[in-house]
């Protein structure tokens, strides 16, 4: 009978050890996937920066033409 009790004690605990290591690595694929889309998301929000200030120095540029020919048009009168 002490065997029969050592050996269900024992299908317990290795019972109980592999759900733990389980559990272990299902929150480690977890932090992993939300680690992941911080990365993207801030990668995005560089890109998305970029593009804006490509923009403005593109809108900055046209003022400054728009200017230099308005200068040149007023000359020419």
């Amino acid at each position: 009978m002490k065997k029969v009790l050592v050996f269900v004690a024992l299908v317990a605990t290795i019972g109980f050890a592999s759900c733990t290591n389980k559990q272990a690595e299902a929150e480690k694929a977890r932090l992993d996937s939300l680690a992941e889309v911080a990365r993207l998301d801030s990668i995005a929000a560089v890109e998305k920066a970029r593009v804006d200030s490509i923009a403005a120095a593109a809108a900055a540029a046209a003022d400054t033409l728009v200017q230099t020919v308005e200068q040149a048009a007023a000359t020419v009168k």
